[in-house]
């Protein structure tokens, strides 16, 4: 750029992002006690033992916090939370293990875990099965299937009342390669610390909102919960490498949510449960509370700089949900 002009993408030294039309100031992560940026790859992976018959046993260990979060700069909500964060740990395990989550209840309502996926109604996470009050502990358990990119979420009534206080998170099932032999390398890219696995950036995002004001409608859109962070601080990509995003959908109070990516186009895996993309090229994608799905793309070929990502929905950006990816080659 010459003559001195701003580039209105850019965010400046106070936090004021996109030609400082939007949201004004920083958010402090370290108060809230979870780093967005962090969540995009800290997953949760809990503790595994071996079992007497082979298979493995990996267990997590939740608990429900009650936590005055900040989801804009100066703007503060009280959550009900997962471990004290919203969205709660992105839970990660491979399919066919056995599974087990203690879940403890340190909050102030009745709360439970109810998991996307196949299990018994014993372990459904709803009155009765798994929902329990204040200082109460139960533990659920189940075998990891379908492999997917799933959720698990509070099934409390009021349900709209707990899921949007911030009572939900992924649960990602990685494929064994052993049971799809047809798209084994497929699959064995997908499982967590293998080496096909390390040749992708994978990230974890929830799109969600906040009803600041409890009239029925979202004051704040984010991903991964603080309003506008990754435009202030923008998602850093190895052009070389090829992305993956666990993509999920928390919103309350909208009938849907969308993902849109600028200057490049994407490969859709529709709940995650499939090997081969359910939709080819596609730059949007529309998604309802608790749908979820993989995408994957690649900048290998682009120009370095910052590419935005965003919702479709005008009003969901201008109230946070805008972001940047910064696209450079490896080393830069």
């Amino acid at each position: 750029m010459s003559g001195g002009a701003v580039d209105p993408y850019l965010a400046d030294d106070s936090g004021m992002a996109h030609g400082n039309m939007t949201m004004v100031g920083r958010v402090d992560h370290s108060r809230n006690g979870f780093d967005p940026t962090a969540m995009l790859t800290d997953w949760e992976t809990g503790q595994t033992e071996v079992l007497t018959d082979g298979r493995t046993l990996r267990t997590f260990e939740v608990d429900a916090i009650d936590m005055e979060i900040e989801v804009a700069p100066g703007v503060f909500f009280p959550a009900w939370t997962f471990n004290g964060r919203v969205p709660g740990p992105a839970l990660r395990a491979k399919e066919g293990e056995r599974l087990r989550i203690i879940f403890r209840n340190l909050g102030s309502h009745p709360h439970s875990m109810h998991f996307h996926g196949i299990h018994s109604a014993r372990m459904d996470g709803i009155t009765g099965a798994g929902l329990i009050g204040p200082g109460e502990e139960f533990v659920y358990e189940f075998d990891a299937r379908p492999f997917g990119c799933h959720l698990y979420h509070c099934h409390a009534l009021p349900l709209k009342r707990h899921m949007h206080k911030g009572m939900y998170g992924l649960f990602v099932v990685d494929p064994d390669p052993a049971r799809h032999p047809e798209h084994a390398a497929v699959a064995a890219s997908r499982v967590l610390g293998s080496p096909e696995n390390a040749e992708w950036q994978e990230l974890a995002m929830v799109m969600n909102g906040f009803d600041t004001n409890f009239d029925g409608e979202n004051e704040v859109y984010a991903v991964n919960t603080v309003g506008q962070v990754y435009m202030n601080e923008p998602i850093r990509i190895d052009k070389s490498r090829p992305v993956r995003i666990y993509l999920m959908n928390a919103t309350e109070f909208d009938p849907i949510n969308s993902f849109h990516l600028h200057g490049n186009f994407f490969d859709y895996y529709d709940t995650g449960t499939q090997l081969t993309p359910t939709l080819r090229t596609v730059d949007v994608i529309m998604q309802c509370q608790a749908q979820r799905g993989i995408l994957e793309f690649s900048f290998a070929d682009h120009e370095d700089g910052l590419y935005m990502f965003h919702a479709h929905q005008a009003e969901f950006t201008e109230l946070g949900w805008m972001a940047f990816f910064d696209v450079q080659e490896s080393g830069a």
